[in-house]
C-alpha cells in the first residue's frame, strides 16, 4: 500500500490541507485512495511507536493497525496527517536539538509499515513567525527557556530534513513553504491523494478565500474559465494576481511580538531562511514544492 503521511511542521496549516483533501473523499475513495479521520490513527500511531522503543513490532502488527484505521479493502493510497507526529509543541526542542525525535519517530513508522510504500510531507514556516506560534502552544515563559543553549538565529529545517533522510533514506519526502500554500495548495491536495491529473477536485481555492475579500474570489471565477483545465501554473498566476489586487493585509503579515525577538533578529532569522531554502532545493531525495516552478 502507499502511504502519504503528512507530518507537519506545527503551526503550519494547522489541518487545513487534510479539511481541503476530506472535501474529495468520496471522488478519492473511487480510485481506491482512503482519506480516515484523523481521530481513527493519530493516537494509535502514536502509541504504537512508542511502544516499539526501538524494537520490532510484532508479527501482524500492521495489519491490525491497518485494519482499525481502513474499513475497505481495496485501498492502494492512504492518506494520513498529524502535525504533531514529530513532537507536541512543548517538545520540539527538547535538549536544545531542533525536532530531538524526528528520526525516532520515522523509523518508528517505517517499523510498522516496512513493506508498504512511504511517502513523507512537510510544511516549513519562516522559522520566526513558527518560533512566535509555537512558544505560544508551549506555554514557555522565555525563548531562553524554550530553546535552551539553541539560539533562535540557529534554527535551520535543513537539519530537521538531513535527519528525516538519514533515518529514512529511501523514502520521498516533500517540502514547502506556508508561506507558499495559497499559490500551491491544489498542487499539494493532488500530491498527497495521487489523485489522477484528470480528476476535478474541490478545497483548491481554501487558502486564497481566507485571506483575499469576496470580491477577490469573484475575479478568481470570472477568470477561471480563460485556464486551461490541465494547466496549474496558469491557475497559479491567476491566484497571483488576485492576492495582489484583493489581499487583506491583516491576513498577510505575521505579527512578531516576543520581547526576544527584535527587528533585527527577525531579519537575520527571515534571511537564514532564504538562504536556508536554497539547501534544501539541493537535497537528494527532496522534492520542494516551490510555485510557479
Amino acid at each position: 500500500m502507499q502511504i502519504a503521511f503528512h507530518i507537519g511542521a506545527n503551526c503550519t496549516d494547522e489541518d487545513r490541507l487534510l479539511k481541503s483533501i476530506l472535501k474529495n473523499a468520496n471522488t478519492l475513495l473511487q480510485q481506491g485512495i482512503a482519506v480516515p479521520g484523523p481521530g481513527k490513527y493519530r493516537k494509535l500511531i502514536r502509541e504504537a511507536i512508542q511502544e516499539l522503543d526501538g524494537e520490532r513490532p510484532a508479527t501482524g502488527a500492521r495489519d491490525v493497525l491497518l485494519d482499525a484505521i481502513v474499513e475497505d479493502d481495496n485501498i492502494a493510497r492512504l492518506v494520513l496527517s498529524n502535525d504533531n507526529f514529530i513532537a507536541i509543541p512543548k517538545r520540539i526542542f527538547d535538549h536544545s536539538v531542533f525536532y530531538h525525535q524526528a528520526e525516532m519517530k520515522v523509523r518508528g513508522l517505517h517499523q510498522l509499515f516496512p513493506q508498504d510504500d512511504i511517502s513523507l510531507f512537510l510544511g516549513l514556516r519562516n522559522p520566526a513567525s513558527f518560533l512566535q506560534d509555537t512558544a505560544a502552544r508551549a506555554a514557555v515563559g522565555s525563548l531562553s527557556q524554550y530553546l535552551g543553549v539553541l539560539q533562535p538565529v540557529e534554527l535551520r529545517w535543513s537539519d530537521v530534513i538531513r535527519r528525516i533522510k538519514l533515518a529514512a533514506p529511501d523514502t520521498p519526502l516533500y517540502v514547502w513553504c506556508n508561506e507558499d500554500t495559497p499559490l500551491i495548495w491544489e498542487e499539494l491536495i493532488r500530491l498527497q491523494t495521487g489523485v489522477s491529473a484528470d480528476t476535478a477536485i474541490t478545497g483548491q481555492y481554501d487558502v486564497l478565500a481566507n485571506i483575499v475579500s469576496p470580491a477577490g474570489m469573484d475575479m478568481l471565477g470570472a477568470r477561471l474559465a480563460d485556464v486551461p483545465a490541465d494547466d496549474i501554473e496558469a491557475r497559479q498566476h491567476l491566484v497571483a494576481d488576485v492576492i495582489e489586487a484583493y489581499a487583506l493585509p491583516e491576513k498577510l503579515e505575521d505579527s512578531i511580538d516576543l520581547p526576544e525577538l527584535d527587528d533585527d533578529l527577525v531579519d537575520a532569522m527571515s534571511t537564514a531562511y532564504e538562504d536556508d531554502l536554497e539547501v534544501i532545493a539541493d537535497m537528494d531525495g527532496v522534492d520542494l514544492i516551490l510555485p510557479f516552478d
